[in-house]
């Protein structure tokens, strides 16, 4: 039995007799349509809940048309289906479940997918005082048979490939076997018309299969298309995942454990005892990999990333608190510090997190105490002290925050590394030596002696995103980054106070007067490469303009902090390229601030964003050379202008090469022209030459 033609006719008579409207404008269902197509969905009722009954209704299809439901008869529970009412704060939170084992929907083994739905039903949930209705919920249940909402994970384990050398499968997605996956659009076990009631809403970038995206010269593209004769010497055969390499490196999956240690492979070795090499990850006397939570290139969270010897990170990680587990303690991890034998153990402090907003986002409120409060990690801050090629110390700050054991939300940990020498003391470290290193913090200090800043800074929000909890987060050389916060401003917010309060955030990120020319300017002398920072002032924060004396509206009010850093290569040392800073400029912008209204102006607060970017142009050491008269007529050949550039052919014996020495290429090449003459000897056309 299909619904479909009477559920609309059925919302059009709701909405012409105003029952999904709230009334007095202070009762909703959000939403208030819902297609189901699972065993549980919710919906929140908000506005004024007091002395609020619902019921659930099923409504059944009469002559093609559903029938309008009566108010006042409490009703929890409907043939095959439950309803769950749950209090929260200034709401209602409404649950509907189906009853009936998801395994009567499942098809016979010999019909693995059945294109008619198994359930196609009608439900509506009312929300009533008294005899009068004050809300409805529309749900439109389609649910398939044998989807993947339906099936049972299989508790054996599953022998998988070494994921070192093979991805685990083209489709991330399709997690189910025998079954289509909905909104994994790769998922071949999926037929057309299914894909196309979600066709819209597929799972996007890699977990959705879109992995790697084909091109013109790939071999498998281009062998159905009309292509040269010689395209099948130089197609290209790409084979590439970026999740090879992240999976378990084991012959069976594993569950999810978290800790500090994941154990090696059989086949890999360990060299530390030997010592580090940087890059190297860091090991354990258990032959295990020291583990700290890490962000992959594909975005998610890795809980069981080495460390890597010499390689900082500063990195976050957003957990639910209901799927949180606490980490083995790393008081009784026990490392290899590079030398024979050699074990460090880590020094660690605990501290109290004063300010838990900053950290956990979405909470609920709880009605009842419970057990006893839990501890969480929101911060872990680990510095390793290096010797050459060892390790001489490991010092650990976490900070923990305590909450209720059935504390709900989302937590935002952050864990950051840093590897020091030994002998650096709390002195300053160096960004470079002598240029600067891609990545290290922008050096820099102040004369007037009233702080002890030594870098400018960028907003790091958290929680909310305001700017009385942001934190900051150091500039980094070479990185273009743009961060921002928000302010809270009233309707009847004094603008040249607005300017001001927006003017000093935006001057705290840039307390310093000059910045360091190069990674190692001593911050003793002052002659030692130190520029001073180029200051473009705001708007002068005086009285009102004439045309802003409406509440509500601000101008010229200082949104933007632009700094613009030159910098240019000054040499190299050893062959590798020096960079220098050549100066730095800030910068303000100004907008036009308006207060937003809803259907009425509430004397409440708004959010005004205040932002600043940070930009590195590079200057060339010298002048680029001028075009020559061949540049100029023959653009068929300029690499910038055309696909094809001809000039690389012999790219390897260029200078710009540098994958290998140029001995090699040429010894390489050479090799490669023997080959190619004698192919061509050999051919045809000189062996009927030879003959005649």
């Amino acid at each position: 039995m299909r619904l479909s033609p009477p559920v609309p006719l059925l919302l059009g008579l709701l909405l012409l007799q105003g029952v999904l409207r709230p009334l007095r404008g202070d009762l909703v269902f959000i939403p208030s349509v819902i297609r189901m197509s699972g065993s549980v969905v919710s919906a929140s009722l908000v506005g004024g809940t007091e002395d609020v009954t619902v019921s659930l209704t099923q409504l059944r299809d009469e002559m093609g048309l559903l029938p309008v439901p009566t108010c006042g008869e409490l009703n929890n529970e409907t043939g095959d289906w439950s309803l769950t009412v749950t209090p929260t704060v200034n709401s209602l939170e409404v649950t509907v479940r189906l009853k009936r084992d998801m395994q009567s929907c499942s098809s016979n083994g010999t019909d693995p997918f059945l294109e008619a739905p198994c359930i196609v039903q009608a439900l509506l949930v009312s929300a009533f005082h008294n005899t009068s209705c004050l809300a409805h919920l529309l749900i439109h249940v389609e649910i398939y048979a044998n989807s993947s909402l339906g099936q049972n994970a299989s508790e054996n384990v599953t022998v998988v490939p070494n994921q070192v050398y093979q991805p685990l499968g083209p489709c991330p997605c399709n997690l189910t076997a025998g079954a289509c996956d909905i909104r994994c659009c790769c998922d071949q076990e999926c037929s057309s018309d299914l894909t196309a009631l979600f066709r819209e809403s597929c799972f996007p970038g890699v977990f959705g299969g879109d992995v790697n995206p084909p091109f013109d010269q790939l071999c498998s593209i281009q062998m159905s298309h009309g292509v040269p004769d010689w395209f099948p010497f130089l197609c290209v055969q790409l084979a590439n995942s970026p999740f090879l390499g992240y999976f378990y490196h084991g012959s069976i999956s594993s569950g999810h454990q978290v800790s500090f240690g994941i154990y090696l492979h059989t086949d890999l070795k360990d060299f530390s005892d030997f010592g580090y090499k940087q890059g190297d990850p860091v090991m354990t006397v258990d032959k295990a990999y020291f583990t700290i939570p890490q962000v992959s290139l594909a975005g998610q969270c890795l809980y069981n990333a080495p460390v890597a010897f010499l390689q900082n990170f500063d990195v976050q990680c957003v957990t639910s608190l209901e799927e949180y587990l606490e980490r083995d303690g790393i008081t009784s991890a026990k490392i290899k510090n590079g030398a024979m034998g050699g074990i460090v153990t880590p020094k660690v402090i605990y501290e109290e997190a004063t300010d838990l907003d900053r950290f956990i986002t979405n909470t609920e409120t709880l009605l009842s105490t419970g057990p006893a409060p839990r501890n969480v990690n929101v911060e872990e801050h680990y510095i390793f002290r290096w010797n050459n090629n060892t390790i001489s110390e490991i010092n650990v700050r976490i900070i923990r925050a305590e909450i209720n054991a059935q504390q709900k939300g989302i937590m935002t940990q952050r864990f950051t590394v840093k590897f020091l020498s030994y002998n650096s003391g709390n002195k300053q470290e160096w960004s470079g030596n002598p240029g600067y290193q891609l990545g290290k913090p922008v050096r820099a200090l102040s004369t007037n002696g009233t702080n002890n800043v030594t870098t400018l800074h960028l907003w790091y929000p958290a929680g909310g995103s305001l700017c009385s909890t942001a934190t900051r987060k150091p500039i980094l050389f070479g990185e273009n980054v743009l961060s921002g916060c928000l302010l809270e401003v009233g309707i009847n917010e004094n603008c040249t106070k607005l300017r001001e309060n927006a003017v000093e955030l935006l001057d705290s990120l840039v307390q310093v007067t000059h910045v360091a020319m190069r990674g190692n300017s001593d911050y003793n002398d002052l002659s030692d490469g130190w520029l001073e920072i180029i200051r473009v002032d705001a708007l002068g924060a005086g009285a009102d303009p004439p045309d802003s004396n409406v509440s509500g509206i601000c101008l010229d009010v200082p949104a933007q902090l632009n700094i613009r850093i030159l910098f240019s290569d000054a040499g190299a040392v050893e062959g590798m390229t020096q960079q220098e800073i050549l100066g730095v400029e800030t910068r303000f912008s100004s907008v036009t601030w308006q207060f937003q209204c809803g259907l009425t102006c509430e004397d409440k607060a708004d959010l005004f964003p205040i932002g600043a970017s940070v930009q590195f142009i590079k200057i060339p050491a010298q002048l680029p050379h001028p075009l020559t008269r061949f540049q100029i007529n023959f653009t068929e050949y300029d690499c910038n202008r055309n696909e094809v550039c001809w000039p690389q052919l012999l790219y390897p014996l260029t200078q710009y090469y540098r994958g290998e020495p140029y001995s090699q290429c040429v010894a390489k090449s050479l090799l490669l022209v023997s080959f190619i003459i004698l192919a061509v000897f050999l051919s045809n056309p000189w062996i009927r030459i030879h003959k005649a």
